[in-house]
């Protein structure tokens, strides 16, 4: 990843600076010069040459403190250049040990053991010491990064979630919106957890900021294959698929334009043919014949239709139940009738009895979105309950009219 290999170079750099050995500094020559030439190497990424001339320093008998603090330091930037946490580990803790290291440079030589460890694909050691930089105050937002990939990579998914699942709620919090690759990774680590239910929180999320149609592709298929799932509600699934770009093949175009027919919408219908056609997936092929054919049958429908239309409120608006005049009002703001369709629909509403009260919501918060009014339609789309989809589906509705 660039953003550690810049991480740990900015390291390596104030490692280096503290470091640097000075002429009025009080270092014996047989322990000056090799660190002389160790610091050379370590400038020039040489740190196994570098860490062997430390060493030479290091054998040299009767040291006074500050030759093993100033030999320590050397040694850790060496250590950490090379990636053996390890070593810069125990150099560390001479360091801290020796009551020599300020609060800021304790922070920032933490800081780069836990990258150390991480390059070293330790990331046990990266997770123990990267808690150790936050316990100790650090604040580089970049290290979170360094901790939730190392939690990921060490399969510790469950920890992985929180750090990931706090970090986007914090940023939501904010008024921020979340970053895409915090989301797929959570909603990665979901899935190795067998969270389907986290799983489809955070797709919700991704389909929402990002949207995605294959995001939009796996929350449909998921409430699909939910058990209870009623398949009267396919429609309401392909209008979902429409919006979201997941209607494609000419398959898709004729089961949506007949269900729409079935279930009395000859105008969505035709809408959804004449797309199909725009896009030249109707109306081409070895089955281009059966394509007009139901084009056909669609015109046909939605002249008789016209023609009943007047009859069909009369019977609607005697009618005990409200099911009829919702039907009739959807039927009409899908023709761009909104005023008249929606006064329909809320009459329908009002007056109960509905067969399927449930899926009337689920329509009426349809018919507020498709005439734009979307605070409306998420109210009565949060209003949808039950097992059967009807729920599940409006909340995705409540995800577009929130968009």
């Amino acid at each position: 990843m660039t953003h550690r290999r810049l991480l740990v170079s900015t390291l390596l750099a104030l490692l280096l600076g503290s470091t640097t050995l000075h002429a009025q500094e009080s270092l014996r020559p047989e322990i000056g010069k090799p660190l002389l030439s160790a610091q050379e190497l370590i400038k020039a990424h040489k740190y196994k040459e570098a860490l062997a001339k430390i060493r030479d320093a290091d054998a040299v008998a009767g040291k006074n403190s500050h030759e093993t603090l100033t030999i320590e330091r050397m040694r850790f930037a060496a250590a950490n250049g090379l990636g053996d946490a390890d070593a810069a580990s125990r150099s560390l803790d001479a360091l801290i040990a020796s009551g020599k290291l300020s609060a800021s440079e304790q922070l920032q030589f933490t800081q780069a053991v836990a990258v150390a460890a991480y390059r070293a694909k330790d990331y046990g050691k990266a997770t123990t010491w990267t808690q150790r930089y936050f316990k100790e105050g650090g604040k580089d937002d970049a290290m979170r990064t360094v901790l939730v990939q190392a939690y990921y990579l060490n399969n510790d998914f469950a920890n992985a979630a929180r750090e990931l699942s706090a970090a986007v709620q914090s940023t939501e919090k904010a008024g921020g919106k979340p970053d895409q690759d915090r989301l797929e990774m959570l909603a990665s680590c979901y899935i190795k957890l067998d969270d389907m239910g986290g799983y489809v929180g955070v797709l919700e999320k991704l389909a929402t900021w990002y949207p995605k149609k294959e995001y939009w592709a796996d929350l449909l298929a998921r409430i699909q294959k939910k058990p209870g799932f009623a398949d009267r509600l396919t429609l309401d699934v392909y209008r979902l698929k429409l919006v979201s770009g997941n209607v494609g093949g000419a398959g898709d175009y004729m089961e949506m334009a007949q269900l729409a027919l079935q279930q009395g919408y000859p105008v969505e219908a035709k809408k959804v043919v004449d797309e199909g056609y725009a896009k030249n997936i109707l109306g081409t092929g070895a089955d281009a014949a059966r394509h007009q054919r139901l084009r056909d049958l669609v015109s046909k429908q939605m002249a008789d239709d016209q023609k009943n239309l007047t009859q069909g409120e009369k019977q609607a608006a005697a009618a005990k139940e409200g099911t009829g005049l919702v039907n009739i009002g959807l039927n009409l703001v899908l023709n761009g009738q909104n005023d008249k369709g929606l006064a329909l629909m809320e009459q329908g509403m009002a007056k109960g009895n509905l067969k399927r009260p449930e899926d009337a919501r689920l329509h009426l918060g349809y018919a507020y979105l498709l005439a734009g009014q979307k605070a409306r339609a998420a109210q009565t789309f949060k209003a949808v309950q039950g097992t059967d989809g009807a729920a599940d589906l409006a909340r995705l509705w409540a995800l577009q009219a929130a968009r």
